[in-house]
């Protein structure tokens, strides 16, 4: 197949953040092309936006609906072959339905739906179709956060005992959601669903730990708060989580934490050693062990995994953050789609990215968290 992967784009008009991220993120590596959309509930707005992103003004949609059954109506060569939604969470359900319905592929950015019911329908969908679906949990596709699942899983750490993943925050501390639209939707219910930070950042914590230990989480004891008044949703919380085999972890998610950006870090202890990775230092990874120094493992050296240097784009000692994370996602879904519309199977390290799979257990932690929270009961299995 001697063309790029067609990529249509739902939301990520004017004031989104996150579709600029989506849209430079596909484009990293010259593999995925955007060839239409309808980035607002505006028609207008929609128009502007496909305006400057020079794409014709046919293919540019007054709405969500509009766009996937004309689309679906294309020519096999000139339709899009995926779609990417980058909606706040209320709009991720019903247009990543239609999108599979039609023939679509669908990356969604998360949390994969508005509630657990529309997830578990969203992943039986997904099933049913037999369609690549990307969950954007962009954190997975840091280098050294495959370097860290690749020495757990290997078991250099020995068996897990202990997991701490932190994700503070300080954005939210005070009522800004009448000046900024980012904050607004977050903080409504009607649009963002149970959960507000837990649902937001929460997940992403929840989502790195079973990542990088290939641990499922089994039982809950949470607890959130909601520290700015008048605020209807969550802006803090904490839980103690049960894992399998046994392992036992501390997740804490705060966007009141003042003075913070992203400070997602990570802590795993196994028997025979530990690791430790932080967001705002993405390039290294630290080893932790009883009988020697600390030892530093640093992104594309050559004593790396083949997992981490396949994922790592730039010689060792050059940076490579968020952007390029968020790439290694999109470049692995369209290497794994490009097999597919060849009719080929897609190479294991292609087939490396969040899926529906880790969306429904996603929002299994939302609607425990939020559970606990509600009951004096001290611990909880994860919602079924």
């Amino acid at each position: 197949m001697n063309r790029k992967i067609r990529m249509g784009m739902i939301g990520g008009g004017p004031g989104s953040f996150i579709g600029a991220v989506h849209r430079i993120a596909a484009n990293l590596d010259g593999q995925i092309e955007l060839v239409c959309g309808c980035f607002s509930s505006k028609p207008e707005k929609s128009r502007a936006t496909g305006e400057s992103l020079f794409l014709p003004p046919e293919r540019v949609y007054a709405s969500w609906e509009e766009m996937l059954e004309k689309e679906a109506l294309l020519p096999e060569g000139e339709r899009m072959d995926f779609v990417s939604i980058v909606t706040p969470n209320h709009v991720h359900f019903a247009p990543a339905m239609m999108a599979l319905d039609k023939g679509f592929h669908v990356a969604l950015d998360k949390p994969m739906t508005f509630s657990l019911e529309e997830a578990k329908q969203l992943a039986a969908k997904v099933k049913e179709t037999g369609k690549l679906f990307l969950l954007t949990h962009t954190y997975t596709g840091y280098p050294m956060v495959k370097e860290a699942r690749h020495r757990v899983l290997n078991g250099d750490l020995g068996k897990v005992r202990r997991i701490y993943v932190e994700y503070p925050q300080g954005w939210l501390y005070n009522d800004c959601a009448a000046t900024n639209k980012q904050a607004a939707w977050r903080v409504d219910p009607n649009r963002s669903g149970k959960a507000g930070c837990m649902g937001d950042i929460g997940t992403h914590a929840f989502n790195l730990a079973e990542y990088i230990t290939g641990l499922k989480a089994t039982e809950i004891c949470g607890e959130l708060q909601t520290f700015v008044p008048d605020r209807l949703l969550d802006d803090d919380g904490a839980a103690l989580i049960r894992y399998e085999g046994g392992a036992r972890g501390v997740l804490m998610a705060s966007q009141i934490a003042v003075g913070c950006e992203n400070s997602l870090k990570i802590r795993v202890f196994g028997e025979k050693g530990g690791l430790e990775w932080r967001q705002e230092e993405p390039n290294t990874l630290i080893l932790r062990w009883p009988d020697r120094p600390a030892e530093i493992v640093r992104t594309n050296n050559g004593y790396v995994s083949g997992i981490s240097a396949y994922n790592s784009r730039v010689p060792a000692g050059h940076p490579e953050g968020y952007l390029e994370a968020f790439a290694n996602l999109y470049r692995n879904f369209a290497t794994a789609l490009r097999a597919k519309l060849e009719g080929k199977e897609p190479a294991p390290e292609a087939l490396d990215f969040p899926s529906a799979e880790e969306g429904v257990r996603g929002m299994r932690f939302i609607e425990t968290i939020v559970s606990t929270n509600n009951t004096d009961a001290k611990w909880l299995k994860l919602v079924e």
